[in-house]
């Protein structure tokens, strides 16, 4: 399959599945392997591109990180609160990353693990579904720390491919209490700085291959990808929230499973 093909695939991959619960990292792991590539290999790729779909966050939501930026100059409460919030719940997995870095990206080639997270997972989000009890609907802002942290060591079991670290953070949030369009949102805020400072370190570990272009996978099919990401997330984001806030995360569940049930097949084939 051509180099461009792929990477306009994979993106329109990422873009619908980054905030959805259903992992994108892990549906990124199985299409490589179903089109016929080594994981490993696209690593780099998926990765990077997800900055595609963090960038469609900042677009959607500019407002409200103009607002807190303009309202941290002048010290506002409401502005120190939400930044406080977002650095509380990013500091689990910042912290477990760079101890687990390399147990994590071995298991980034191992597509059985995603196919029983993402069964695992759905029946978890369904267990969730059932049992919590949302609060009313507040702001980030709004939360207190206990529940933000909660929510960050919740996105620790994101480190798992397959698992979701939209769906991760936002069970996580639901099982607090949080009411879903906030458990949502918060959601969205924490993928900004946890994605950048996954991909920094991506680009990093890589960034002799990328500079001499070695490797399957170039800076063209990984700009292609970002492109693709960033276009199809900006439409799922607003999508979502209209959708969440009347259905719930049920759908997702049982979408997860079928998923997760038809990889176990076609691996078994493989």
């Amino acid at each position: 399959m051509d180099l461009t093909f792929t990477a306009i695939l994979l993106g329109i991959v990422e873009g619908l599945t980054e905030f959805l619960p259903v992992s994108s990292t892990g549906h990124l792991i199985l299409a490589t392997r179903l089109f016929g590539y080594d994981a490993s290999q696209w690593a780099t790729f998926n990765i990077v591109i997800q900055l595609g779909a963090i960038l469609a966050v900042i677009v959607q939501f500019w407002r409200t990180f103009w607002a807190v930026g303009m309202g941290l100059l002048r010290l506002n409460p409401t502005s120190v609160r939400f930044v406080r919030n977002v650095l509380l719940a990013f500091i689990p997995s910042a912290a477990l990353g760079l101890l687990l870095k390399d147990q994590i990206e071995g298991l980034l080639g191992e597509p059985a693990v995603v196919a029983w997270a993402l069964i695992i997972g759905g029946i978890a989000i369904l267990g969730v579904e059932k049992v919590a009890r949302p609060g009313p609907l507040t702001g980030v802002a709004e939360l207190p720390a206990r529940q933000c942290l909660g929510v960050g060591l919740a996105q620790c079991l994101a480190m798992v491919p397959g698992v979701s670290r939209s769906g991760a953070t936002i069970m996580g949030a639901l099982a607090m209490g949080i009411e879903r369009r906030t458990a949502a949102e918060f959601s969205f805020f924490l993928a900004v700085p946890t994605m950048i400072g996954a991909t920094t370190l991506e680009l990093l570990d890589h960034r002799d291959e990328l500079m001499a272009g070695a490797g399957p996978v170039g800076w063209s099919e990984i700009a292609v990808g970002f492109f693709v990401s960033f276009v199809v997330a900006l439409v799922v984001i607003k999508a979502f929230m209209a959708f969440v806030s009347r259905s719930g995360f049920a759908p997702f569940a049982w979408y997860r499973i079928a998923a997760g049930a038809l990889a176990l097949v076609l691996l078994a084939r493989a």
